[in-house]
């Protein structure tokens, strides 16, 4: 069957592109999401989007319901996102969109699946560059899950490392876009809005982050909005 990788595709811009560089690298794709108790679906009636446009083995839809925890206002509906942020303002405190140890919590699912079907990758889309500046999202974090995985697994032990790869880690939100604009990702049906609407709200930080990206790639978003900000 070849090599193997699984994919966390969360219906998002990033975790898109991931998934495609996984399949323009060859792998045989197993996609892997989640329903969290996020206070919307949209992201994962993208997700099922794109795995379906990259073929992929198999796609595994993960119920664990972290809302009943709260600590966020992606899962706690009596937390309001925060939106209107200044562009250059983003990324410089940790925002209330943060779930604690979300990306621990889904890697080590993943990694779980990975082992179960003798995978040799896990893809995720964390980009440390034009982010919200989450913890999980920063380079020494997967360095230090990398570690973990090896000591934690058969596969490790016995130096048949699962690889963390993060494609798109160090690259900015325009840089992303452009390598999913080569590689034909379906943009259309990704979602990156936090709150869920008919449309994309254009006020919360990942909203910014991505016409941010699309303006500096010089590409057209193909999502509609409720409202544009001034500098789109």
């Amino acid at each position: 069957m070849g090599k193997k990788a699984v994919c966390l595709i969360s219906g998002g811009l990033d975790s898109a592109v991931s998934a495609f560089i996984a399949k323009d690298m060859g792998y045989n794709l197993f996609a892997l999401s989640f329903i969290y108790g996020q206070r919307h679906n949209k992201e994962i009636e993208s997700a099922k989007k794109i795995a379906k446009a990259l073929y992929v083995k198999k796609h595994v839809i993960f119920n664990i319901d972290i809302s009943q925890f709260g600590g966020s206002s992606l899962v706690d509906e009596s937390i309001k996102p925060e939106i209107d942020h200044k562009l250059e303002d983003i990324g410089n405190d940790i925002p209330n969109t943060y779930i604690p140890a979300r990306n621990t919590i889904f890697l080590s699912i993943a990694l779980n699946f990975a082992e179960t079907i003798d995978a040799d990758a896990i893809f995720i889309g964390a980009t440390a560059v034009d982010y919200s500046g989450y913890p999980d999202c920063r380079p020494e974090y997967f360095t230090a899950f990398q570690k973990m995985a090896d000591l934690a697994t058969k596969k490790g032990v016995n130096g048949k490392s699962i690889r963390i790869i993060t494609p798109v880690l160090k690259l900015d939100k325009a840089e992303i876009i452009k390598k999913g604009f080569t590689l034909g990702v379906p943009f259309d049906k990704t979602w990156s809005c936090y709150l869920g609407k008919e449309k994309s709200c254009g006020r919360c930080d990942s909203c910014l982050l991505r016409l941010k990206g699309f303006k500096k790639a010089g590409l057209k978003d193909p999502l509609k909005y409720e409202i544009l900000p001034d500098w789109y």
